[in-house]
């Protein structure tokens, strides 16, 4: 027998490393000519602290570093405080920077304080006095002005003179400029809230006027001297906030005029942009079945439709998309069959089959994208009229990049690891990454379940041998629209999903009918009931990886699953106990109504109109049917899923009798960070795992 890995300090590694995401550049920006290019990263696998980079041919240079600066630690604003939860981003430090056009001007907010830097490095960051605690700095893009938000109005900084105006401030506490509400950031891809104009004359911000939202408050019971912090929430079939598009000068002489659009039948706005051509943004209707892409007359506001997008279930958004070509043709998706089309100019420039998932940028006539013909890859495309569509990389993988000049930026992750070049004329330049590799190796079987070749994942112990004696079953799946686990990479899920195989389980990861990448038929799947036909897939996905390994113990067979994942995990227990003997249901949104408007009403509809579609998507209907172990846990601090969902769903189980276990987590959000508690949380799922399927501990070896 080969030697067994020491897989035990894995929970551990786990939690330093912010699964494995510390030490690994991100956030990257190519100078013009394709030379450098800046990214943020710490300096090593267990540093949460994030500093700025630039590599070049001469090597790497560190700009910006917080413990070096000199100006004393203060508190994050609460506004970049949520900004960074909508991002998920767990870092500090420096956690993101912007640049002018040409790339010669940095800025970015460390503590709520404004800094500049050199992109040169040859002078050292400096700060700029401001109105108050900075949230999203961003220059103009010819680098004369800086704006910023702070306190819900947006000023500009004039660079030059040190002038700084306030051109827009809030008319009362429920208004902000210049920020995106939580829908946007949440469940629309938007995270910003306002856009410069390309000669840095003037702005598009938007307006939110949080008045018609219900509030809610989270509480954090470990701390009750604590006041509540109070949000605004808009649960499934209550108001949206109130959100507009505004015109300002930078110039701070008031010139300010509000974009035209009909905001009650389209009361999203999706995105927003200013190219050469002028502001274009896309508005949804509250249904989510009808986008428009409108053009805006920056002298006027008035707007005019350019494409009209609709479905019979939702459109989805798509990141990146509208955009524009130089000659101003549009760049957008169709939905056509079961492929996800790109197109421009009003034409699929995509093959049959090949789903396009982002648009990462336009330049010229040139379209540079993302998109995977097989699931369980994506792949980099360009687009140019004069040769069609191209991929530029290969091999299983999710590689992504950008492109400056002859500079191509290749970011690869694949089962070998990660691997981050810059393509260019004079020969490669690879960006340092610093991530940690983990202590267990991902040993995955790909294979293709049932009908509709589910692609699923099987890790099996190092240790075991077919034949050598049956194993118990742990299905790991997310199962939602808003992620897939089952891909060719050396993904965090894939490698916690191998620790729990040592622990003795083989594992079962599968992607089935709802999540992404396969093709808006397969995702539309689950329109109006977003748990039957995922559930179904996870015991069809079960069955094939137990017709391939017939080692798996078909009697102990488990479920586990975060967010979407634990609601499946939930529901998958009550509804096929015969299949399923325990389950851990981790911040699973129980109660669809208390989940936001965007996201919970593109797949189930208003819950006034369909509420039966709500209730066949909640676990706490079928509270009753529990006969199987099952644990619950939630992070008291989540503002996304609150804790209100796992509450009511223990409610309605005590109430029915039914015995289960609930761990509440302290002072944790809906993607807990504090290493002790990560790693703990790891150990006590496998103890709950251990003890409900009857299955004793590995044997030290």
């Amino acid at each position: 027998m080969d030697k067994i890995t020491d897989h035990r300090d894995f929970p551990g590694q786990f939690a330093r490393t912010q699964r494995f995401s510390l030490g690994v550049p991100r956030s990257f920006t190519l100078s013009p000519d394709g030379s450098s290019v800046l990214y943020v990263r710490t300096r090593g696998p267990e540093d949460r602290v994030g500093r700025l980079w630039r590599l070049d041919a001469d090597g790497e240079h560190l700009l910006a570093d917080p413990a070096a600066l000199a100006e004393p630690a203060a508190e994050v604003p609460q506004a970049e405080l949520i900004r960074r939860e909508r991002a998920r981003e767990r870092a500090t430090g420096i956690v993101g920077y912007a640049t002018d056009a040409a790339v010669r001007l940095i800025v970015f907010a460390l503590d709520g304080a404004l800094w500049t830097a050199d992109p040169a490095g040859v002078r050292p960051p400096r700060p700029l006095a401001t109105a108050g605690p900075v949230v999203d700095p961003r220059p103009d893009p010819t680098g004369r002005r800086v704006a910023y938000v702070t306190d819900g109005a947006l000023h500009v900084l004039d660079l030059a003179g040190g002038a700084d105006l306030a051109l827009a401030e809030p008319e009362s506490g429920e208004v902000t400029y210049g920020l995106a509400e939580h829908v946007a950031a949440e469940s629309m891809h938007r995270h910003r809230g306002y856009w410069w104009s390309p000669d840095g004359s003037r702005l598009l911000v938007a307006r939110v006027d949080n008045a018609p939202v219900a509030r809610w408050w989270i509480a954090d019971q470990v701390d009750p001297e604590h006041h509540p912090r109070e949000m605004a929430y808009p649960a499934a079939g209550t108001a949206n906030a109130d959100v507009s598009l505004h015109l300002l000068a930078a110039d701070g002489t008031g010139d300010r005029t509000e974009v035209d659009w009909d905001r009650a039948g389209y009361e999203y706005l999706a995105t927003v942009g200013w190219d050469a051509h002028g502001p274009l943004l896309s508005v949804q209707s509250r249904d989510q079945r009808t986008v428009r892409v409108l053009a805006a007359d920056p002298a006027t506001g008035a707007t005019r439709l350019l494409h009209e997008q609709r479905d019979p279930a939702w459109v989805e958004l798509v990141p990146g998309t509208p955009a524009r070509t130089a000659s101003g043709a549009l760049v957008h998706t169709a939905d056509m069959g079961g492929t996800r089309h790109l197109t421009v100019g009003g034409e699929p420039v995509t093959p049959e089959g090949v789903q396009i998932r982002e648009v990462l940028s336009v330049d010229g006539e040139s379209v540079l994208f993302a998109a995977s013909g097989e699931p369980t890859e994506e792949q980099l495309w360009t687009y140019h009229p004069d040769g069609g569509a191209a991929p530029l990389s290969e091999g299983p993988g999710v590689h992504t990049g950008q492109r400056a000049g002859d500079t191509l930026l290749l970011s690869s992750l694949t089962e070998e690891g990660r691997d981050i070049r810059l393509l260019r004329p004079g020969g490669e330049l690879r960006v340092p990454s610093l991530g940690a590799t983990p202590v267990v190796t991902p040993r995955v079987t790909w294979l293709r379940a049932g009908e509709h070749d589910i692609r699923t994942a099987l890790l099996l112990p190092s240790w075991h041998r077919p034949g050598s004696g049956p194993l118990p079953v742990l299905l790991a799946p997310y199962g939602g629209p808003a992620l897939q686990l089952v891909m060719r990479a050396a993904t965090w899920p894939l490698a916690e999903a191998q620790w729990f195989a040592e622990e003795g389980f083989a594992v079962v990861v599968a992607d089935g009918r709802g999540t992404p990448g396969r093709g808006p038929r397969w995702e539309k799947t689950v329109h109006k009931d977003t748990m039957s036909a995922p559930v179904e897939d996870q015991v069809t996905a079960l069955h094939a990886a137990a017709a391939h390994c017939p080692d798996l113990d078909l009697g102990r067979v488990a479920i586990r699953g975060w967010s979407f994942g634990g609601t499946l995990a939930a529901m998958a227990v009550l509804r096929r106990p015969d299949v399923f003997h325990a389950a851990i249901s981790g911040a699973g949104p129980s109660d669809q109504r208390l989940y936001d408007t965007h996201w919970r009403e593109r797949f189930l509809g208003h819950p006034d109109e369909d509420p039966e579609a709500y209730d066949r998507s909640s676990p706490i209907g079928s509270a009753e049917a529990l006969e199987r172990p099952l644990l619950l846990v939630h992070g008291l601090a989540d503002d996304n899923v609150v804790a209100a969902h796992t509450l009511r769903l223990s409610a309605a189980l005590l109430a029915a009798g039914r015995y289960h276990q609930v761990l509440p987590l302290s002072h944790a959000t809906h993607g807990p960070s504090d290493p002790v508690m990560v790693e703990g949380l790891l150990r006590h799922q496998l103890r709950f795992l251990r003890d409900a399927l009857n299955t004793a501990p590995r044997p030290s070896v």
